[in-house]
């Protein structure tokens, strides 16, 4: 059983991840659409995800990562700084 100061320290870290998809997907310009239609799910599913009102299981997060193009651990790392880093792997492709 989780602490509470373990379950706040686990839910902030969830709500980054969560953070980070959202900006990762901004930044390549691809809308909730296209990653539910990606994810074989339907566009409010999706904004449930980045909402946080629903659970992502890891299988799910590595094909979020995948459609982002970005690793996972990337993913779960990923700073407002790392964006410069983004632009040049794709400028790189």
């Amino acid at each position: 059983m989780f602490s509470t100061a373990q379950k706040s320290m686990s839910d902030l870290k969830t709500q980054e991840i969560i953070g980070n998809i959202r900006k990762i997907r901004e930044f390549r310009n691809y809308t909730q659409d296209y990653l539910a239609a990606k994810l074989n799910i339907s566009q409010n599913a999706y904004s449930k995800i980045e909402l946080g009102y629903s659970s992502v299981t890891l299988s799910r997060l590595i094909h979020i990562a995948e459609i982002l193009e970005i690793s996972l651990g990337e993913l779960v790392n990923f700073s407002g700084e790392d964006v410069s880093f983004i632009k040049l792997t794709e400028k790189a492709s």
